[in-house]
């Protein structure tokens, strides 16, 4: 059977503490960007119902009030 363990170099647990910290930042980074995307997403969706929810309003009150007619003001 051939010996591998020359093949297997343990590596420093500073290095492995720098490693982790590295994909740890990455990770943080890339979730903060989707999170902002996403943010972004929906204030554009907002912001575009919103004024379509003012334009349906200014709409409705340029229409005849057709209740008023069967109500009596007092």
């Amino acid at each position: 059977m051939p010996d591998f363990s020359h093949y297997i170099i343990p590596t420093p647990h500073a290095e492995m503490e720098e490693i982790f910290g590295v994909y740890q930042a990455t990770h943080e980074f890339y979730r903060e960007a989707q999170h902002r995307e996403e943010f972004e997403e929906y204030c554009q969706w907002y912001y575009q119902v919103a004024e379509q929810h003012r334009c349906e309003l200014a709409a409705l009150q340029g229409d005849l009030n057709l209740l008023g007619w069967f109500y009596r003001r007092t």
